[in-house]
């Protein structure tokens, strides 16, 4: 039995892409071969019918959705907790406090570490800082820094995207600690059989092409490109619905200056599933993602995505061979596809093919099995590169 002790911020399942990335792992585990003690802030008091240990946390101050633990106000109690379970593997979603409390328990205990790359927290830094621009740099200096330290002390680091990879190395991580590890797609939900226009009709009461926007609304979504985007299109001869999936701290201000916009708020996965597959093309500003989970969902349901040339995403698509890659921030770029898109049904189902011919080649099973297989090999590990100095 291999016992591992899993350290995340939040646990809950469909709180974000990390937290459905953890639980492709989560609802996998076979009990008879793997023992999961659980350490986290926010979430249910008891996972499952896993060991869980639930710890104080705050809000982060920056967004009202996030929070992260405060581990030191329960140090000892933890320790005991952890050494009565005695892990073979300890697995850490996050450089956080929590996470660097793992980090040093592993070290002092000879205890080799897992990390899955989720989120690009350097990108959210201009987005977080914004009204105090001065520290915008020295807080990207300091959060590089403690990356290139976290990661470099763990054993493995699944990163999602090759992007992501090389932003890695530049901070100075050593190349072999990083394994690409991409997301896969549950192809059963996600799928253009699930294209129901009368449910998209009673959305919008009317028969117009549809442009879907799905994320958390976020400003570190790169938001604002998406105002402008709808500013123009209203200004434009172009027939169009806009509709947007998700909730945050940005939506009461989107809706602000989106008056026309439809905002469905955090749809649960059927109906996003049934949402994607009625629409007719995908629009997404952000170049903060690790790896965009959204975009393969959309690619998975048939539907032409017009992205951000930046972050993970940008990985995830050919340019004009399974959807389009924009700059960031140039409105006018994304208006050029997503009318070459609604004009042209021909061009439109090129690309959509080309989109699922892609998805296809994505599996949870075996992305996750490969986790486990080196989940086992890190329990049984003696390598002396595995005794780390002090943090």
């Amino acid at each position: 039995m291999v016992k591992v002790a899993f350290f995340a911020e939040i646990l809950i399942e469909e709180f974000d892409g990390a937290s459905r990335t953890m639980f492709q792992i989560i609802n996998r585990i076979d009990p008879r071969r793997y023992s999961y003690l659980f350490v986290y802030g926010k979430g249910p008091d008891q996972l499952e019918t896993h060991a869980s240990l639930k710890i104080p946390s705050l809000n982060t101050g920056l967004n009202k959705d996030y929070s992260f633990t405060m581990p030191l106000l329960v140090k000892e109690q933890l320790k005991q907790e952890l050494d009565r379970f005695q892990p073979d593997v300890i697995h850490i979603a996050t450089p956080s406090l929590l996470g660097f409390f793992a980090l040093r328990y592993a070290q002092q205990r000879n205890i080799p570490v897992i990390s899955i790359y989720h989120t690009n927290f350097i990108s959210y830094i201009p987005y977080y800082f914004r009204k105090f621009p001065a520290l915008i740099k020295p807080v990207e200096r300091w959060m590089i820094a403690a990356s290139k330290k976290f990661y470099n002390r763990c054993s493995n680091v699944y990163v999602p995207s090759q992007s992501m990879i090389r932003q890695l190395e530049q901070f100075g991580v050593s190349p072999e600690k990083l394994t690409l590890w991409q997301r896969g797609i549950d192809l059963n939900l996600f799928n253009p059989q699930k294209r129901d226009l009368n449910y998209v009709r009673n959305i919008t009461g009317n028969d117009k092409p549809n442009i879907l926007f799905a994320s958390r609304l976020v400003w570190e979504k790169n938001v604002q490109t998406l105002i402008e985007i709808y500013q123009r299109l209203q200004r434009r001869d172009l027939a169009h619905n806009l509709i947007i999936a998700g909730d945050g701290a940005a939506k009461e201000e989107m809706q602000r200056h989106m008056p026309k916009a439809h905002f469905l708020g955090k749809l649960e996965h059927q109906a996003l599933a049934t949402l994607y597959a009625s629409c007719d093309a995908f629009v997404f500003t952000s170049t903060s993602e690790t790896y965009g989970n959204v975009i393969i969902e959309a690619m998975a349901s048939g539907l032409p995505c017009v992205i951000a040339d930046g972050g993970g995403s940008a990985d995830l698509i050919r340019h004009r061979h399974n959807g389009y890659k924009c700059l960031p921030k140039s409105p006018e770029d994304y208006l050029i596809h997503l009318s070459l898109l609604l004009n042209d049904r021909e061009l439109h189902q090129v690309i959509s093919n080309a989109a699922l011919a892609q998805v296809r080649e994505l599996d949870w099973e075996n992305l996750v099995q490969r986790y486990f297989d080196d989940v086992k090999t890190l329990a049984g590990s003696t390598n002396s590169s595995l005794v780390w100095t002090a943090c």
